[in-house]
């Protein structure tokens, strides 16, 4: 492959549009903004990569032309930030690009970024239908298109309307069917206050959802721990994870705070490294995980499901944001019944 010293890079922005708005609880986004990321050797072969981010969310972003900057010292020597990762710890969409870059320039610029991809039959990952916020019959719209597709697991975001409307819909679900035919996963995005957190937790329990993600603001590790031991419903952090990089304080955030679930989005959590280590410390303490992607194109959403794929994950992933643009790039990817499949 040549050395990594004759390595060269580049990198060039693209726009998604979203078929239709999508509401988050940081606002209605009706596009998405991202780079590519190559990497070439010696021989000519390139490695494609994804350097995503959400505006508000993404730790390494502030304006594009910050961003741009410290890609262009990345692609000046990428050798020295493959080589020394920590340098890009407080990059993790950077660092996300360049990770999934080199590992398909390792696999002959294929689009192979793991070891799963190369299975002769491709692989099959579960994962939940994502309910996008919005008034209450756009969100029963949404439930019935997921309930006719298949899917066995389906996240709403909560958080956004009245919250009595959203324990309506819930509610639906559940008179419908119960916890052996559908599960329910809610997400508030941090939307809840400490004051009435466990008395919506309580109201929440009652429907026999699998569990809420990051019921209130990140950073309060002290009302999170609270939280995390007299809730009536499993909290799973995902906000929470964000800009913690370094190992000690990792182990610190989770013997703190013992959270029932971890969600991991490779874009925001220090890339497939960064990932690893979260995941590695979680089965240490028995505490399960899942993995997200956060908006990615087909390009980045590609290598973080050859990723989960490698952990041959039981438990629904959060992968199901491929189908929500116009226009994507092409990938071997392809939802069928509540599944993400990777076909060969």
């Amino acid at each position: 492959m040549g050395s990594l010293s004759q390595l060269k890079a580049s990198f060039e922005s693209f726009t998604l549009d979203f078929k239709r708005p999508s509401g988050t609880s940081r606002g209605v986004l009706t596009q998405k903004k991202g780079w590519k990321l190559k990497l070439t050797n010696s021989e000519g072969t390139k490695g494609l990569g994804e350097c995503s981010i959400i505006p508000g969310l993404s730790p390494d972003y502030t304006s594009d032309e910050e961003y741009e900057q410290k890609l262009n010292e990345v692609c000046q020597n990428p050798a020295r930030f493959i080589e020394n990762k920590d340098l890009l710890l407080d990059y993790p969409s950077i660092l996300f690009g360049l990770e999934s870059a080199y590992s398909d320039l390792l696999n002959g610029g294929k689009g192979i970024y793991f070891e799963s991809a190369k299975a002769p039959s491709g692989f099959l990952i579960p994962i939940n239908g994502l309910i996008w916020m919005g008034d209450p019959g756009y969100m029963q719209d949404q439930i019935e298109e997921k309930l006719e597709a298949g899917f066995s697991c389906i996240k709403l975001k909560v958080g956004a309307i009245d919250f009595k409307q959203e324990l309506k819909l819930l509610e639906g679900i559940r008179s419908r069917y119960d916890a052996s035919k559908i599960v329910l996963r809610v997400d508030a995005n941090g939307a809840f206050k400490m004051d009435d957190a466990i008395w919506k937790l309580e109201e929440l329990a009652q429907l026999d959802l699998h569990s809420i993600e990051q019921p209130i603001k990140a950073g309060s590790w002290n009302d999170m721990e609270i939280l995390c031991e007299k809730t009536p419903l499993p909290i799973a952090l995902d906000e929470e994870l964000i800009g913690i990089n370094e190992l000690d304080r990792k182990i610190e955030l989770l013997e703190t705070i013992k959270p029932q679930y971890i969600i991991l989005k490779p874009s925001l959590h220090g890339g497939f490294s960064g990932s690893k280590e979260w995941i590695g410390l979680a089965e240490e303490r028995q505490i399960p995980w899942w993995i997200t992607s956060a908006l990615e194109s087909n390009i980045g959403l590609n290598a973080i499901a050859q990723f989960t794929a490698d952990y041959n994950p039981v438990l629904p992933q959060g992968l199901g944001t491929g189908g929500l643009y116009e226009t994507n790039f092409e990938a071997p990817l392809k939802i069928e019944k509540g599944n993400l499949l990777y076909l060969k």
